[in-house]
């Protein structure tokens, strides 16, 4: 009888769910592989040339000087030290030498396809001179041309390529120099360390320069963006005081419309039911037009206004309390001499709040930006009496001083061309050759029909 069949130890099955550390290896490599020839596969904007975003015109064409400078110096370079002191064939010469240098013309637009060109050629020209008769005490693998073209295509490379792309540059760079040890040539002396080293300042200072310059033109940007939302604001913002600063003078004229139509057949006798029953529905649509203005006010509002207990109660100004606001300026020392027509002027409530405000915005810039500078307000009436005129003129401070704000919010001179445009006036401000500056504004001294018709409602919700 036989015993059972002895079968030999294959020692412990591997675990399932583990992968050997071998196909780990593999597998990273693969992947390794993969990502650098994506990285080396996929340029930057090809085709757009370095420096090309720059607004002076010498400093886009820099680039273009610079690689012609290299490709004419190092190519009649190359092909001497290649023939006369390598002592390579002439055909040969002239291959390498052009493939080696030419390209660089090409790094101002493509530098990542000029580096293939480039870092082949000097692949070959390392293999053709392992067999050379001149090689010995020369260095080896890279030539000193080589490496100077090839640190020129770095600085290129790294102005336009991202960090991953750069580091796979580097690491090619050093891999083929690691590799050529093997095919070293007797009393060559190796460069490869030192082309490994040279090459990787030079992308790291490169990139450095090309990231600082992409943040200062990001940051550029942002503050365009910001200055325009900044402006944007400050329109909004005027634009919505005036609304509710003329919510007053609109809601009186609405206000007698509605008591007019409501007292109407107590006033009039004999009016027939059907007049009645006309004054009533006028006296109703009324009352909702100022209900929907006060909804409207209560938008236009801002938050501070609702926290100090809600609408201002005080009326509003006109060019009869200037004398009060120059008191006011003259205080703060600012010396302003006013001058107002000899007769009393009948003005709508829009114009002459809007006079009252621009006066007051041109003081309050006046005292803000050129403190102590005299001061000239004019309020004049036109020879035909169809507009008013009001000019602010500022000369330079007599004693020089420190302006309490050097840079303005803009609120002062976009309220003026706001309050100036709800009027169909005109608006003319500018700096004066002596240092002052100069605020005119031309007013009607009534709106017409169709300004004044839609100040009231619609204009002004769509105007915020």
């Amino acid at each position: 009888m036989t015993g059972p069949a002895s079968t030999p130890d294959r020692g412990p099955a591997p675990r399932p769910g583990r992968e050997p550390a071998r196909q780990r290896v593999l597998r990273a490599a693969r992947q390794a592989l993969r990502v650098l020839a994506v990285e080396l596969g996929t340029p930057t904007e090809p085709g757009t040339p370095l420096l090309g975003s720059v607004r002076s015109p010498w400093l886009r064409r820099l680039p273009y000087v610079v690689a012609f400078g290299f490709a004419v110096s190092l190519l009649p370079t190359s092909i001497n030290v290649l023939g006369n002191d390598y002592g390579l064939e002439g055909g040969l010469v002239g291959a390498l030498a052009t493939a080696q240098t030419v390209p660089l013309l090409l790094a101002v637009t493509r530098p990542l396809q000029a580096w293939w060109v480039i870092f082949a050629a000097d692949v070959v020209g390392a293999v053709a001179l392992i067999g050379a008769d001149g090689v010995a005490g020369r260095a080896w693998p890279w030539p000193p041309m080589e490496i100077v073209g090839y640190l020129a295509l770095m600085l290129a490379l790294s102005l336009r390529e991202r960090r991953r792309t750069l580091t796979a540059v580097w690491l090619t760079t050093g891999v083929a120099g690691l590799l050529s040890q093997v095919f070293t040539p007797d009393g060559s002396n190796n460069t490869w360390v030192l082309m490994f080293v040279l090459t990787g300042v030079v992308l790291m200072m490169g990139a450095t320069l090309r990231e600082r310059g992409d943040a200062q033109r990001k940051l550029i940007e942002q503050e365009t963006i910001s200055e325009a939302e900044r402006a944007r604001r400050t329109l909004l913002e005027e634009r919505a005081r005036i609304a509710r600063e003329l919510h007053d003078v609109v809601a009186h004229h609405m206000s007698v419309i509605t008591v007019q139509a409501a007292s109407a057949p107590y006033r009039i006798s004999g009016l027939p039911g059907e007049a009645e029953e006309e004054f009533g529905a006028i006296a109703a649509t009324a009352r909702e037009s100022l209900a929907e203005m006060r909804r409207l006010l209560g938008v236009l509002r801002s938050e501070e206004a609702e926290q100090q207990g809600g609408p201002e109660k005080t009326p509003q100004p006109g060019i009869g309390m200037l004398a009060k606001l120059v008191e006011g300026t003259v205080r703060a020392g600012v010396p302003v001499e006013l001058a107002l027509p000899e007769e009393p002027v009948a003005l709508e409530p829009a114009v002459d709040l809007s006079a009252y405000r621009i006066v007051q915005e041109a003081l309050a810039n006046v005292v803000r930006h050129a403190p102590g500078a005299p001061t000239r307000v004019s309020v004049t009436v036109a020879a035909d009496g169809a507009r008013l005129t009001v000019l602010i003129v500022n000369s330079a401070p007599s004693a020089p001083s420190a302006p309490l704000e050097t840079t303005g919010t803009g609120h002062g001179l976009i309220g003026m061309r706001e309050r100036v445009r709800l009027v169909d006036g005109s608006l003319d401000t500018g700096p004066l050759p002596d240092g002052g500056f100069r605020v005119a504004a031309r007013l009607p001294l009534a709106p017409p029909p169709s300004q004044a018709s839609t100040l009231s409602t619609t204009k002004d919700a769509h105007s915020v």
